[in-house]
């Protein structure tokens, strides 16, 4: 049992660190009425998280491999907990939105070194049980992140999701002591800081934009300056990407059509079947009126969908083609969101039950292929790189896809408020911050349940094409066959 705690440490942060991506969805409504906040800063409770989770992970490799894995690991794990305890004690929303992404920071040196440190500790059979441990409770705490926000915010407060990682961080620290060996690269050369920044400031200011432009609409001069600064951003990234000795993101990759095509569907597998969630806690704790607990049962089915499936289908699709493993189950992905698109102002809970099934059978199909998929498309000196990438694109759709859907769900809103109460702009503020008991209180109840049925409707429609579409974008550039596996080199897994 004693070999077997090294993996124990490393999967406690890496489930932690996973959870909090979702756990904090059910909790919006209680954060919006106790901080009193808006719709756009419910979105960056959630983004700013994935955001600087997506931008610092392939630095953060870098500099494990130049420092030490287990002081990286160790490092964001204190990050972590004190961000943690900032957000259970943060007085308004500003704070716990700057917390939620020193969290991030946390959570990327943590990501960013887990698999170096399991391939550095293990060899072997014993090897292939740790990594296949560590992926069953990455799929586990997808599981576990609604119920664990319902049970937590129903039963002691919103702040509790983020106070319970502090005895957690506490016990990893003490293991990751106790159980590794320092472990570098001897090879690795430096730290990409400008790839680093530049990546940070693109994704930022697209991301800001595209939450600005639910609210301001796509041709207000903020929102249009915000893309303009994310593009000059994006384009300094590439500049200094292709100049740099040791780049962040190798961006010779994107050559191959493959592997250009895997990372466009691992961004929109997270937007087409994850972005979609906090919306839908909305409707189902603000209008339908259920607790947090309940809101975490009823989106169980397909995040317990996925995890079986990705475990069943790991041994009977493994000498599958990775372009149709990974494109049929996007189309999955968006013919469940596509199925969910069916509310109307009488729906209850159980009309999104059979989309989220689909939903989740789509995710166990394509995501756990997604990462060999990539390293197949790569020389192998390049395969953890292509790992890295893999995991900073799925964050990068989440970011982005709550940004966008948000937008799509509250101008579908005001298109069903429209001209039946007398202060539009105010009411959308109301129902998309948690509020919607507001209007109801004002005898507007059937319009409440009319015009968001109508938001989530069209927000689920917009996020069954991004399924659609990557299915097909997968379908059609994955083409080159696979170089067959990759055992990546400590160094390697962790970039």
């Amino acid at each position: 049992m004693r070999k077997w705690w090294p993996l124990v440490a490393v999967c406690t942060g890496a489930f932690m660190l996973l959870v909090d991506v979702t756990i904090v969805m059910v909790a919006l409504p209680d954060i919006a009425g106790d901080l009193g906040t808006s719709f756009s800063a419910l979105q960056w409770v959630m983004d700013v998280y994935a955001l600087v989770l997506a931008a610092l992970l392939l630095g953060a490799g870098s500099l494990a491999d130049l420092t030490g894995r287990r002081r990286i690991y160790v490092a964001g794990l204190g990050l972590f907990a004190l961000a943690s305890l900032a957000c259970g004690l943060a007085p308004n929303i500003g704070t716990l939105i700057a917390a939620r992404g020193l969290q991030g920071l946390g959570a990327a040196a943590m990501f960013a070194t887990t698999m170096a440190l399991l391939n550095t500790t293990y060899r072997g059979r014993d090897r292939g049980v740790a990594f296949g441990v560590w992926g069953a409770v990455n799929g586990a705490a997808a599981a576990a992140g609604p119920i664990a926000g319902g049970l937590l915010t129903q039963h002691f407060g919103w702040r509790s999701i983020f106070l319970v990682n502090l005895p957690i961080s506490a016990v990893a620290i003490v293991l990751t002591l106790a159980v590794f060996q320092e472990s570098r690269n001897p090879r690795a050369r430096g730290l990409d800081v400008p790839g680093m920044l530049t990546f940070t400031a693109a994704a930022a200011a697209i991301t800001y934009a595209l939450i600005r432009a639910g609210e301001d609409g796509w041709g207000s001069g903020s929102v249009l300056g915000l893309l303009a600064a994310g593009l000059v951003a994006l384009a300094l990234f590439v500049a200094v990407e292709l100049r740099s000795d040791d780049p962040m993101l190798d961006l010779s990759l994107f050559r191959d059509r493959a592997f250009t095509g895997i990372m466009i569907g691992a961004a929109l597998l997270t937007a087409a079947a994850f972005a979609c969630l906090a919306y839908v806690s909305l409707w189902l704790q603000t209008v339908l009126g259920l607790g947090a607990v309940q809101v975490g049962l009823v989106m169980l089915p397909m995040s317990v969908t996925a995890f079986i499936v990705a475990s069943v289908a790991g041994r009977f699709l493994h000498d599958a083609s990775p372009r149709l493993v990974v494109g049929v189950g996007l189309l999955i992905i968006g013919a469940g969101a596509l199925a969910q698109a069916v509310l109307t102002a009488g729906s209850g809970w159980a009309a999104l039950v059979p989309g989220l099934v689909l939903v989740g059978l789509g995710v166990g199909v394509a995501s756990p292929s997604l990462s060999a998929a990539a390293m197949a498309s790569v020389p192998q000196e390049r395969g953890g790189m292509a790992a890295g990438a893999v995991n900073t694109f799925r964050q990068l759709g989440f970011a982005f896809g709550v940004a966008l859907l948000g937008g799509v769900f509250r101008t579908g809103v005001e298109g069903g408020l429209d001209g039946r109460v007398p202060d539009a702009g105010s009411a959308v503020d109301a129902l998309t911050s948690g509020r919607a008991h507001v209007l109801t209180g004002q005898g507007h109840g059937q319009i409440v349940r009319e015009s968001f049925a109508h938001g989530l409707n069209v927000t689920l429609v917009a996020a069954g094409v991004l399924g659609i579409v990557a299915g097909l974008i997968v379908l059609v550039l994955v083409r080159t066959a696979a170089r067959g596996p990759v055992e990546p080199e400590g160094a390697a897994v962790s970039r």
